[in-house]
């Protein structure tokens, strides 16, 4: 079977089938700095989507673009 080509409408389907569900967050600030964490996708958007952090000391909601997973700045895996 021959794989789709990433697009935005293809990633943000994915996401929306991911919705509720926890997943690890993989975020590449630029310049050598990485943060990665547990999260819950909340909501989606037209352009956007919304996780919260599952950290305890920090109940902070992160917003990134479906480009930034298209660019590779975001990887979402879930487990």
């Amino acid at each position: 079977m021959k794989k789709m080509p990433d697009t935005v409408d293809n990633i943000k389907k994915q996401i929306m089938e991911l919705k509720g569900q926890v997943v690890s967050m993989y975020i590449n600030r630029g310049r050598r700095k990485v943060a990665t964490y547990r999260a819950r996708i909340e909501d989606t958007y037209a352009s956007v989507f919304t996780v919260k952090s599952l950290l305890k000391e920090n109940d902070l909601v992160y917003t990134y673009s479906y480009n930034d997973i298209l660019c590779g700045d975001v990887k979402i895996s879930n487990d």
